[in-house]
């Protein structure tokens, strides 16, 4: 009989972190928090000043960018077609090499349980290549292609930070078995009390308060729109937080104003009668903790992540999917009528995990046992399974 490698009990776990926006840190964070004190985790980001307290046994390092350019690219490879099974694969920068030797060489000398790639396609496979069993978060989106499809098949599992309800219809069955959902991970989704909130906000009682919400992520919405949204409806109080673009012909009336980042956020969450928002993951967890009538509004991201995850959610009746942000006063009336018409609170607190954390940190330790300590599959076995 073969022996077959082991991994310690405490062996690390590697986890890359995407810098951009707030969900990937907010994610990360939630899960290592979650796992045993005795699994060391060490995480590989391009900035480490996006994550909230970590328990004790966490190492955070910082790597070069995987996306952004630390210089000039050399114009003779700046045109290098890219393979279809990659995505984000430029030639000639120095960065993308040393961050991807920092993290092979630390394969080397950790010996890893496992990595976890939040995200990126290619470090999927690069974890396959180095022998290194590798988790992907999955994400929202047109991602049938061959590299999206390429690290899924390299991971021996996917995470995907939302409820089963709202997966995509074109995700596969092999991709469907070996998934985890964990509705709501990372997102702060215990809310202060209505009154509370409304209080601490100055809303006075029987106003009603539209909230605009854009995550971190993206530029924003446009000012104009919101003006014409908040003019149709003169007996509602309107209030944006995080990102608006300013438009130069934008004519606002008195009963919308913009608060830009603020550090409670939930309190405005909780004191909405109506919210408008981009569909971020970590939005839609905490727009859907609210339970109130919803105005999904995808921004341009890669793969169209935002489209699709709006379509999902519109698709399980917890929110209205639009476009773009309605161009007249009767197309705000009439939005705002049918989704408050239509609202299911039940519904949109039925989309969220009570523990997601506690829940995703006891999948990936039953996966790593499984892994390292379970009894070998024959090829008959697999091809079956």
């Amino acid at each position: 009989m073969r022996d077959f490698p082991s991994s310690s009990p405490s062996a690390p776990i590697g986890y890359f972190v995407h810098h951009q926006g707030r969900g990937h840190a907010l994610r990360c964070a939630a899960v290592v928090n979650a796992l045993p004190e005795h699994r060391p985790v060490t995480i590989f980001c391009a900035r480490n000043d996006i994550f909230p307290a970590m328990r004790p046994g966490v190492e955070i390092r910082q790597i070069p960018s995987l996306f952004e350019p630390q210089g000039d690219e050399a114009p003779g490879m700046a045109s290098a077609p890219v393979p279809d099974t990659l995505h984000c694969a430029p030639l000639g920068w120095p960065s993308i090499r040393n961050a991807m030797a920092e993290i092979t060489s630390w394969f080397a000398e950790a010996n890893p349980s496992l990595m976890i790639g939040d995200v990126s396609a290619e470090l999927a496979q690069l974890s396959r290549i180095c022998s290194v069993p590798h988790v992907s978060v999955l994400q929202h989106g047109t991602r049938s292609d061959p590299g999206h499809q390429a690290g899924y098949d390299c991971s021996v599992g996917l995470l995907a930070p939302f409820s089963e309800r709202l997966a995509q219809p074109d995700w596969t069955p092999s991709m469907r078995k070996k998934t985890h959902f964990a509705a709501g991970l990372g997102a702060s989704t215990k809310l202060p009390k209505r009154q509370t909130a409304r209080e601490m906000l100055g809303i006075r009682e029987g106003e009603t308060l539209v909230l605009v919400l854009s995550g971190g992520g993206g530029t924003g919405f446009a000012q104009a729109p919101l003006g014409i949204g908040a003019r149709a409806v003169p007996d509602t109080r309107w209030i944006t937080i995080g990102t608006v673009q300013r438009d130069w012909h934008a004519t606002e009336p008195g009963n919308i104003e913009h608060h830009g980042w603020v550090d409670t956020p939930d309190l405005y969450l909780a004191a909405a009668d109506v919210i408008i928002s981009s569909t971020g993951n970590n939005t839609c967890a905490q727009v859907l903790a609210t339970a109130r009538p919803w105005l999904a509004v995808p921004e341009w991201r890669y793969f169209d992540e935002q489209v699709e995850k709006a379509r999902a959610l519109q698709v399980a009746g917890a929110a209205t999917m639009l476009g773009s942000l309605p161009s007249s006063a009767q197309a705000w009336r009439t939005v705002m009528r049918d989704t408050i018409r239509d609202h299911d609170p039940q519904l949109q607190r039925s989309l969220l995990d009570r523990s997601p954390a506690e829940a995703t940190a006891g999948w990936l330790e039953g996966l790593i046992e499984d892994l390292w300590q379970g009894a070998a599959q024959t090829s008959l076995e697999r091809t079956i399974a």
